[in-house]
């Protein structure tokens, strides 16, 4: 899942997820094929702690839970955004983001799509006497088509189907193997529950609760020879809270619960099995099908593994669980708006030091007129030396219904 390490969080002491004697956190990080599948795309969410399960539907349902789309006000509305990565560390390393979606004439049914295009900048591949063999730049992108559909007045499901390449090499042998684009097609199933017309003391209000497992799909190769990878296989759910303080203005506090749905990695000693491979002291073997590693990434946490000067293996207790909770991050934010044409938006992304170290502060603002829709986010890291630091994402919108609406009141 991850795209960047991060470095150790205060007051903990991550090691490495060898057998160690050492009283610390293991660092044992999840990573899969194609993490920028997790990438937020949109300004919106963006803006929010990269949090949007449950928020209102928009176009950008199709990344954070297509069922919302059952829901969407808009006949037709298509997001255009970019946001430039990892520029603390990169200058040329981008993501685009096209969505778009129509409603059906029955306003039960919405059919949408979207390119998600990443760039991985230019680079120089050598031989072992670093000797320049030829310049690429990698890049990577998506294809999805999704399907929304209204169950009842508060109750709506959703699909998406997602093709997926992976181009980091452009053919270039990698240690004398051949190697390709990485290819694969994965589907989402969410679900979306809205209650409309609550109150809250003397407020009225809106709660909305959003379920999504994203990228289920075959794993991905690059060369003939090398192992499958695991794509980011994604459970995301949370609820939204929305309030009318009066006429012209509102609030929404929303929360997104995360557990990518691999394997974890395990704890491997110093002997081999009888197949020469290394013996697994602690966790389960990452090398098993979708299924089994969707359903298992809830029990294989290895936990906290020492030895002692007897070369004895022990496993502390409850270790196993603490590390599958720590496998879990939080987003949250609040969306506030003003005569339903100005944003202003805040939020916090928590991730647990062991598992990557992403925690980030965003601020964003949103500006709607007419047909027109501009957003913006900025991402403030908690590390001074996180190279997420500064990530901008701008987003410009096009909602087509308000047109009509207003040539009819014309």
């Amino acid at each position: 899942m991850l795209l960047i390490l991060g470095v150790s969080a205060q007051g903990t002491q991550p090691c490495s997820s060898n057998i160690s004697g050492k009283d610390c956190l293991s660092l044992n990080t999840i990573t899969t094929a194609v993490p920028f599948l997790m990438i937020s795309p949109d300004s919106r969410a963006g803006g929010m702690g990269d949090a949007g399960v449950a928020v209102s539907p928009d176009v950008n349902a199709i990344h954070w839970n297509p069922s919302k789309l059952a829901f969407v006000e808009d006949e037709f509305q298509f997001d255009i955004s970019y946001s430039p990565w990892l520029r603390n560390l990169v200058n040329d390393m981008n993501l685009a983001y096209l969505a778009l979606y129509y409603r059906l004439p029955n306003k039960k049914s919405t059919i949408a799509g979207s390119l998600r295009y990443f760039s991985l900048g230019s680079i120089t591949f050598t031989d072992i006497n670093g000797g320049v063999i030829r310049d690429f730049t990698p890049k990577e992108f998506s294809v999805d088509v999704a399907f929304a559909q209204q169950f009842s007045d508060v109750f709506s499901g959703g699909i998406a189907i997602r093709y997926i390449n992976s181009n980091l090499t452009g053919g270039t042998s990698v240690q004398g193997a051949a190697s390709k684009a990485g290819q694969s097609v994965a589907a989402d199933v969410s679900f979306f529950y809205r209650k409309k017309d609550l109150q809250l003391g003397e407020k009225d209000g809106e709660f909305s609760f959003g379920f999504n497992v994203s990228n289920i799909g075959a794993k991905m190769r690059y060369t003939e020879t090398s192992e499958t990878d695991f794509i980011p296989i994604n459970l995301r759910l949370g609820p939204c809270l929305k309030v009318d303080m009066d006429e012209y203005n509102s609030i929404a506090f929303n929360i997104d619960i995360n557990k990518l749905l691999v394997p974890t990695p395990p704890i491997y000693g110093d002997s081999l099995d009888d197949d020469g491979n290394r013996e697994i002291v602690s966790g389960q073997d990452p090398n098993v099908g979708v299924a089994t590693g969707m359903f298992g990434s809830f029990t294989d946490a290895p936990g906290q593994v020492t030895k002692d000067e007897d070369g004895n293996i022990t496993v502390e207790s409850g270790s196993r669980t603490s590390e599958e909770f720590r496998e879990v991050n939080l987003a949250g934010g609040f969306e506030y708006w003003y005569a339903k044409q100005f944003a202003f938006r805040g939020g916090y992304f928590w991730e647990h030091s062991t598992k990557g170290n992403r925690k980030y502060f965003t601020l964003g603002a949103g500006l709607r007129y007419n047909v027109f829709a501009i957003d913006l986010s900025y991402l403030i890291a908690s590390s001074q030396q996180s190279p997420l630091a500064n990530t901008l994402r701008f987003t410009l919108g096009f909602h087509f219904n308000s047109l009509k609406a207003k040539k009819k009141e014309d």
